[in-house]
């Protein structure tokens, strides 16, 4: 059995509804569909996200198929998306709302495994963060994934690098290189893998190279100021800078890259 919450008003004259910021009685709140099988998990986290200021859950649903047709009727920002459910799973109803640009996605899963976690990057999800993670990180991955950044937890980062620098034959799944040799729809997490004729580490200062290698160590920018001693402001400079002269969309092609030109290795 599907459940979803009750559709708002409607939109006030002058608003045509189209879209999920022409819809928002509260501009600058971030509009949040929360689906999980598990009645209890929902409730919670509706809970949890509606003590936000600038988050508002405006709906909720039971599995990948009242999903759908929740994002088609209420145009949330961000769907707190489960894997396992009964009916149509979570990877599928993120493929289906992606690719009709219904909203971003991010993965909620109590499940650390790799095919969960690339057929979510596959799928076009905009994060993926596991079950126990601390609510603060599930507050700020929304935030996030709401603005177009890409996210994966900590606990995965590691084995996305690990995939994504190995070759075919060491990975043993060929069809990693689809995430990271040809890219995925929507926001996803998986881009393009850098190609030779790409920029090189060359163009970066020395302080950005620095900055670079402790990104690719998995590293904040609150961590990286703290290890460089310069404001959090700095480092978020220095990262915009990398990324824009190495022609890189997010931090996690960023890494990629660091670890393929050598600038780290596993284990640094």
């Amino acid at each position: 059995m599907t459940t979803t919450t009750p559709s708002p008003p409607p939109p006030p004259p002058g608003n045509d509804g189209n879209g999920p910021e022409s819809d928002q009685a509260n501009p600058g709140v971030l509009r949040v569909l929360v689906v999980d099988d598990q009645p209890l998990m929902r409730s919670g986290f509706s809970m949890m996200l509606s003590a936000e200021d600038d988050i508002e859950v405006i709906g909720d649903a039971a599995d990948g198929s009242a999903a759908i047709e929740a994002c088609r009727e209420l145009r949330p920002d961000v769907v707190l998306m489960d894997v396992q459910m009964p009916g149509m799973d979570g990877i599928e109803a993120t493929t289906r709302i992606v690719a009709e640009g219904l909203a971003r996605v991010l993965i909620l899963t109590t499940f650390d495994r790799d095919d969960y976690l690339f057929d979510a990057l596959r799928a076009g999800a905009g994060g993926f963060l596991l079950k126990n993670s601390d609510p603060d990180d599930l507050v700020d991955g929304i935030r996030a994934v709401a603005h177009g950044h890409a996210l994966l937890a900590p606990e995965v980062t590691r084995r996305v690098i690990e995939k994504m620098t190995a070759s075919p034959a060491d990975s043993g799944d060929a069809g990693l290189r689809d995430v990271a040799g040809e890219g995925i729809a929507g926001d996803g997490l998986a881009v393009d893998t850098p190609a030779a004729s790409s920029p090189t580490l060359d163009a970066l200062t020395a302080r950005e190279r620095e900055v670079l290698r402790h990104v690719a160590r998995g590293l904040s920018n609150a961590e990286i100021a703290a290890e460089l001693v310069v404001g959090e402001a700095t480092v978020k400079s220095h990262v915009s800078a990398c990324l824009s002269k190495l022609h890189l969309r997010d931090r996690v092609q960023a890494v990629v890259l660091a670890y393929e030109a050598g600038l780290v290795r596993p284990g640094d």
